[in-house]
């Protein structure tokens, strides 16, 4: 929560709209010469001019919880050891970080702001939240993402000789979009209240708006022409309903990857949250648990139909309850982490490509280090910013887990989510071993043994790099040798 100050909000719901508009007519301005007096949905209560002589109980405990609060590692650690398998410890971790329902609150609200803000020049605008806060794979704290829609959603009304006068857009669309978002960004940062450090990334493919909002806390990036993001969002809600185990799953594989740190939380070269959903729904699909984006458009109906910007396609089945019925799958959910850590450590991401939308694997269209389809756009590549370093790492840190997985006796899912020690440097470009301290006191032939493994692995990746391929063989457990005592950790 970037906020620079801390202050106690309460959001509250009315049953009627009426009730809200009766809210909205009792507010007041003040000292209106030093203000900019917009109105809107957020308010602060100050006290009377004469205060009144009202008991108040002391016996009566204050039942105010911060529903928002990140819990500490310490929290999350010791909640996850009072579980009795790893299958409730998967279940625990995605319980307590989900978003939850004050934090799905919030930013309606905070999407609902905008939607009052310029509703005056445009009436049927809508402000829709899309990506992690609304597609089920939400985190406490995450950022929200917005597309803004202005357009008119009624048809022509052929018969009506009433026309607005309007203005006519540029023939430049993209221009047209940059100067749009441009008069969005300075309305936000000058006249709407709680909106803060606006920044304009309008150069980018998909221009966006950065800003803070520091009532509700929340960080946000709004966009105009993203509309298909939003049933991108829609898809990933629908996989994620479709059975209990999705979730759990999906939220250990990130924390996973974040704790390794295969992920990160600026853009790179690294592997995404999002890329790393998709391989877990293709492993599903592969499981027979979830159905394929192909099934779903077969079994979609005339008010399934949608397109976004472009053109795109995005009519698939959105009610659940007309899925047929799959073969029971009864595998837990400890089974099925480690089925991923198997399954993708001997996939073949030098030639193959995942894909979503026909559930099962493609020949790679081009040299990407990694190929994941989008699933709504088969055309284009989600993974495409991901080097063959980081594929490299991805496999690496694969096996490993995987080994963990089997090695350990403990029945505990805190045994892969360890932040790694420096005992190997994996950085992007030359990997450097430092054999001495990662075996210690072990024998002469272990080290010599994982320096050669080492060297053979270095090689291999010069020649990826040189021509885009990958032609590493390396063995299931390439430090398990004979003798050997440790388990060595990679690190990045």
């Amino acid at each position: 929560m970037n906020v620079s100050f801390v202050q106690h909000f309460v959001l509250i719901e009315f049953k009627k709209v009426s009730h809200v508009e009766n809210i909205l007519n009792k507010a007041t301005h003040m000292n209106e010469e030093q203000i900019i007096p917009v109105e809107g949905s957020m308010f602060w209560f100050r006290t009377e001019k004469t205060r009144s002589k009202i008991s108040v109980s002391k016996d009566v405990p204050l039942l105010i919880k911060n529903g928002c609060s990140i819990p500490t590692d310490k929290e999350l650690t010791d909640l996850l050891l009072s579980a009795e398998t790893m299958s409730d410890q998967m279940v625990t971790l995605y319980e307590t970080t989900k978003l939850n329902d004050i934090g799905v609150r919030i930013r309606f609200q905070t999407a609902h702001q905008l939607e009052r803000c310029f509703s005056g020049l445009f009436p049927h605008i809508s402000v829709l939240p899309f990506g992690s806060s609304v597609n089920g794979f939400g985190k406490l704290g995450c950022d929200l993402d917005l597309v803004l829609r202005a357009t008119n959603v009624n048809e022509e009304n052929l018969n009506s000789r009433l026309v607005y006068h309007t203005k006519t857009i540029m023939s430049d669309e993209r221009l047209q979009t940059k100067k749009f978002m441009e008069t969005i960004a300075d309305t936000m940062q000058h006249f709407v209240p709680g909106i803060c450090n606006v920044r304009r990334i309008l150069h980018a493919r998909v221009p966006i708006i950065k800003y803070e909002q520091s009532f509700t806390g929340v960080e946000c990036d709004l966009s105009i022409t993203n509309l298909t993001a939003v049933y991108m969002s829609e898809l990933l809600r629908l996989y994620s309903e479709v059975d209990w185990r999705v979730k759990p799953l999906v939220f250990t594989l990130r924390k996973w990857a974040e704790c390794v740190g295969l992920t990160n939380s600026a853009p790179g070269r690294w592997i995404t949250n999002f890329s790393l959903t998709l391989l877990v729904l293709f492993y599903l699909q592969f499981k027979q648990i979830l159905p394929s984006l192909s099934t779903l458009k077969k079994l979609a109906v005339k008010r399934d139909t949608r397109v976004a910007n472009s053109m795109v396609d995005c009519t698939f089945l959105r009610d659940l309850n007309r899925l047929p019925e799959r073969t029971t799958n009864v595998t837990t959910l400890q089974e099925l982490l480690h089925g991923f850590y198997e399954f993708y450590s001997q996939f073949d991401f030098h030639t193959k490509a995942v894909s979503i939308r026909d559930g099962t694997t493609i020949s790679k269209p081009d040299y990407s280090a990694l190929y994941i389809c989008n699933p709504l756009e088969p055309m284009l590549n989600v993974s495409k910013n991901v080097s063959i370093e980081e594929v490299e790492k991805l496999k690496v840190n694969l096996r490993e887990a995987s080994w963990l997985l089997e090695s350990t006796d403990n029945n505990n899912l805190l045994t892969i989510l360890q932040p790694k020690k420096d005992l190997m440097t994996l950085v992007r470009g030359k990997r450097v071993v430092n054999v001495a301290v990662l075996f210690g006191e072990d024998s002469e032939d272990e080290k010599t043994n994982v320096a050669n493994k080492q060297k053979t692995l270095s090689g291999s990746l010069n020649k990826d790099r040189a021509r885009r391929r990958r032609q590493v063989n390396f063995r299931r457990h390439p430090w398990n040798s004979k003798g050997g005592k440790s388990s060595p950790t990679v690190h990045k």
